[in-house]
């Protein structure tokens, strides 16, 4: 192990594992003045950048007939929690060809889930 995976061990944080196409719901910690309250954040997960502690993943979601995209770090303490809503069958690691998409063409083949 070395110097830098020594300091930040520690400092990661359990969370599931994410890949491109899943649908999750990131519970995100707001802070507004004093107070501090969850926001949740929906969409499809277009990317992952892997590297240890400093990981982030790009979840894109469609409001108001608006894209928007939010870069989170994986391990940072701001996000409350991650949910898993749903899996699609992708062929690529990164889905930025979705951006272009609108409508029914931006849905993504929903991937059955095997129960054992």
């Amino acid at each position: 192990m070395t110097g830098i995976e020594a300091v930040e061990r520690p400092q990661a944080k359990e969370r599931p594992t994410l890949k491109s196409g899943e649908t999750v719901r990131v519970h995100v910690k707001v802070r507004e003045g004093d107070k501090e309250r969850i926001q949740v954040f929906e969409g499809i997960v277009i990317g992952m950048h892997r590297a240890g502690i400093r990981s982030t993943f790009t979840v894109r979601k469609v409001s108001f007939s608006q894209g928007v995209e939010r870069i989170f770090p994986l391990h940072s303490p701001v996000i409350d929690k991650i949910e898993h809503v749903r899996t699609a069958r992708v062929r690529r690691a990164k889905l930025y060809f979705l951006r272009a998409l609108k409508g029914k063409a931006a849905r993504m083949k929903e991937q059955k889930r095997t129960t054992a």
